[in-house]
């Protein structure tokens, strides 16, 4: 359910505001099959996406009344709408992202951010669309929201903060040298999906879709340089993982606001973005300690290979998230249960794709998200 800040309409408003809602074209499984045909006609529509995903927090830790990101929790909260029961769907980090772009649920290796990057060997799939099978980069058959993108005649960009060359990763069956920062190196393989699936990794193209953070600013300047899907990571310290930092700065949720506010008015003030665009900032995952809530929310699966030792049942963890965009109402919250699945799901129904594994049982973002303005 979608709450405001302020005082809610008189019902004749608020059933013209759903009428509208409903009305969006791709923007939800239910705002599609819902909204009248002449209607989605005029509508207008999300066509840039962006998504920043920040670091191992629960959702007490970020939104309540002690939070040490003011700046997300309170600044960008007033100008959005907080999902309060958003989800990660694995620990650790790396599952959550792969579950964003591909609807894969966690293997033990994923589950155990996978120390040596290793090939995945596939013996047979499972539905909706899971890879069954022990390793970490999927094989080429194994799709993403990028290929689906690619193959629809949209664009994507990854950008990786630290990662310095594009399409960054560690050599085939070695171990993973970026599980540790290092001074001037805080970028980490495991936060960059796009390099655990063949189908991007081994073609040319990933060079020029998965780049450094740097390039963002001059992509930003004009509509046509900037992507469909924006996919956004700041490095270790950056998107507080860690805490204190090798650098000296202090990590967790204080370097995570420094580095929201010299970013996110950069795509808000873009041209894309005031145009037609949706930005999701959320977490991959709470903290593992965090007991605010349980781990799971939406009936995700625990993934094929699945659950690891250590690992109890699926989910991970209430990390809340916060959605901006022209379209949305100001200074709401809204109570539905999402997760990464969502997500996943929520991009593709906005661009018309089929959904792929997990994303094809969630539930997509809908009229309780999109009110009228």
């Amino acid at each position: 359910m979608m709450l405001s800040l302020r005082r809610r309409p008189p019902a004749r408003v608020a059933l013209a505001a759903t009428a509208a809602c409903l009305a969006t074209a791709g923007l939800g499984a239910l705002a599609q099959s819902s909204a009248p045909a002449q209607a989605a006609l005029h509508a207008p529509r999300i066509r840039h996406v962006f998504v920043i995903n920040l670091e191992n927090k629960g959702y007490d830790e970020t939104f309540g009344p002690h939070s040490k990101a003011p700046y997300l929790s309170r600044t960008l909260r007033a100008e959005g709408q907080l999902l309060t029961q958003y989800y990660g769907t694995a620990h650790n980090s790396l599952p959550n992202y792969i579950a964003q772009i591909s609807g894969q649920g966690p293997n033990p290796q994923t589950q155990g951010d996978c120390q040596v990057y290793s090939g995945f060997q596939q013996t047979t799939t499972v539905a909706p669309g899971q890879a069954v099978g022990t390793g970490c980069v999927y094989p080429a058959k194994v799709r993403t929201v990028a290929d689906q993108l690619q193959s629809h005649g949209f664009t994507w960009k990854a950008y990786m903060q630290d990662m310095g060359s594009s399409c960054r990763h560690p050599a085939d069956d070695t171990a993973d040298g970026t599980q540790k920062a290092k001074v001037g190196d805080q970028y980490a393989a495991r936060h960059n999906p796009f390099v655990y699936f063949r189908s991007i990794r081994d073609r040319a193209t990933c060079r020029r879709h998965d780049v450094d953070l740097r390039r963002l600013p001059r992509d930003l300047t004009a509509i046509r340089t900037t992507a469909n899907l924006t996919y956004i990571t700041p490095d270790l310290c950056s998107d507080g993982h860690d805490s204190p930092c090798v650098d000296g700065r202090p990590g967790g949720l204080t370097s995570a606001n420094t580095w929201l506010r010299r970013w996110v008015p950069k795509i808000l003030a873009s041209p894309a973005y005031k145009k037609n665009g949706l930005l999701v900032i959320t977490f991959d995952e709470a903290d593992t300690n965090d007991t605010s809530a349980a781990d799971a929310c939406c009936g995700e699966g625990p993934g094929p290979d699945s659950p690891m030792p250590g690992i109890v049942g699926p989910g991970g963890g209430r990390t809340g998230a916060v959605l901006l965009s022209p379209r949305i109402t100001p200074g709401t919250w809204n109570d539905t249960g999402y997760n990464h699945y969502s997500l996943l799901r929520s991009i593709e129904d906005t661009f018309g794709l089929p959904p792929l594994g997990y994303a094809a049982r969630a539930r997509g973002f809908g009229y309780d998200v999109w009110g009228a303005r």
